[in-house]
């Protein structure tokens, strides 16, 4: 399988300003010259989207978020190859990880997160028990806690249980100060099912 990277045009590159973040220069537009992550726009995908934020938001309880970091932390659905994904999806993950050890040559870990990150999408997969999107994809906050107003379509909050929870309702919720990411129930998705597998590999190689 040929793998292409898409080179961004001339005429976008020259225009798209970059924000720096650390070390890393972040642009704010793709090579085809679309801004990321523009929610405000009316079209089709957006309208799906969006569909796909509301049940994420209604949905994602901290309950929710336990019961499944207490089903998926066993890791035996099933022993799966990263080419057992759709060949959509590995094209994704190889251009992505292709394309940042053109720009950071010498950041190997950058290199292999960007192989990976994606991988938790097999929860979509029959074989993982073919979740919803809306409890798959999406962006990843903090659970047991007031709903931060920055996160994308914010509105949708209104409608989960949780926001009802005077418990979850202040900005600590059931949390205190300095605790640390590891003892704070995050929503549910790909990316924390990553984290569980990546954990379980580290316990291993230990």
């Amino acid at each position: 399988m040929t793998v292409i990277v898409l080179e961004p045009n001339e005429s976008s590159n020259a225009e798209n300003e970059t924000a720096v973040d650390g070390e890393l220069d972040v642009p704010r537009r793709n090579a085809f010259g679309h801004d990321f992550r523009d929610f405000e726009k009316e079209s089709m995908r957006n309208a799906i989207v969006q569909e796909c934020y509301r049940k994420n938001h209604i949905y994602q309880t901290c309950e929710f978020a336990n019961k499944k970091k207490e089903e998926y932390g066993k890791l035996n659905k099933a022993e799966m190859s990263i080419w057992d994904l759709d060949e959509p999806q590995i094209d994704h993950l190889l251009q992505t990880a292709e394309a940042i050890r053109r720009d950071h040559p010498h950041e190997h870990w950058l290199h292999l997160t960007a192989l990976i990150h994606d991988l938790g999408k097999v929860l979509l997969h029959p074989a993982f028990g073919e979740e919803p999107q809306w409890c798959v994809v999406g962006d990843t906050f903090p659970l047991g806690c007031a709903f931060d107003n920055n996160i994308v379509h914010h509105q949708f909050f209104k409608e989960n249980p949780d926001s009802r929870n005077p418990a979850f309702n202040t900005k600590l919720g059931i949390y205190s100060e300095n605790i640390g990411l590891d003892n704070i129930t995050m929503s549910w998705g790909h990316a924390e099912y990553m984290y569980l597998q990546c954990t379980a590999m580290e316990l291993i190689l230990s």
